[in-house]
């Protein structure tokens, strides 16, 4: 219990920001003066054993009220779940926000450690505190498929201008593909398509920046996949 109230009371420090002040020893990002550990980097606070820092936001997904994201259930409570979302610290989906009747203690009937769940981040507080929904049209857990990571920054490049990427990687590999805007992204088909799939999803994450992007991934899963089995399949 204690780890988990550690996770959720977690802040976020600027440059300059005083992280202790009783004698413990600067850790990563940090250092001393007028006998006070202050923070180098923005980030969340950690404590470790005697020594304090700061784990650097740069490359953190930080949420954003109305955001579609896929997490993964890393704890559990007895009237809440806690969620991996990439953030950088998880964030509690509690039992008034899944759409089960879920009793006191009997939290892990529905939701185990290890499950991913699609969910909608309902809002952020000054604090930073998350609060998440699996209430809303198309929220649930997800099975089967497979999950890809890719960075946050990336996603917008993956759905494409008008969502054109993700409507082309759909119609040709004939995957279902959820992209969650926290860079976890599920994919779901055929063994052979998905690995298609999931190779052009890490191609366009490694070659963002490239030009003719689309044309490059068109003809990258023309050559795995011949698009007159798609046709084919699709008139059946």
């Amino acid at each position: 219990m204690e780890k988990r109230n550690a996770r959720q009371t977690r802040e976020i420090v600027v440059p300059g920001d005083i992280l202790d002040s009783s004698g413990m020893k600067p850790g990563e990002n940090a250092y001393v003066l007028d006998g006070k550990v202050r923070a180098s980097a923005m980030g969340v606070r950690n404590v470790f054993q005697n020594t304090v820092g700061v784990i650097p936001l740069r490359g953190c997904y930080m949420p954003t009220s109305g955001d579609t994201v896929i997490g993964v259930i890393v704890d559990i409570g007895p009237s809440n779940w806690l969620v991996d979302i990439g953030a950088p610290y998880p964030a509690p989906l509690h039992v008034n926000e899944v759409p089960w009747k879920v009793e006191f203690g009997d939290t892990s009937r529905y939701l185990s450690i290890g499950y991913v769940v699609l969910l909608k981040v309902l809002s952020v507080d000054e604090s930073k505190k998350i609060q998440v929904t699996m209430k809303d049209s198309g929220l649930r857990r997800i099975e089967g498929g497979r999950l890809v990571r890719i960075p946050h920054s990336k996603v917008s490049r993956v759905i494409g201008k008008s969502g054109s990427m993700i409507s082309m990687l759909k119609n040709m590999t004939d995957c279902r593909i959820t992209v969650g805007q926290n860079g976890m992204i599920w994919v779901d088909g055929d063994d052979e398509n998905a690995d298609v799939a999931v190779q052009a999803i890490k191609m366009i994450e490694e070659k963002a920046q490239s030009g003719n992007l689309t044309d490059r991934i068109k003809e990258f899963i023309e050559s795995k996949i011949p698009q007159d089995e798609i046709d084919d399949e699709g008139e059946e």
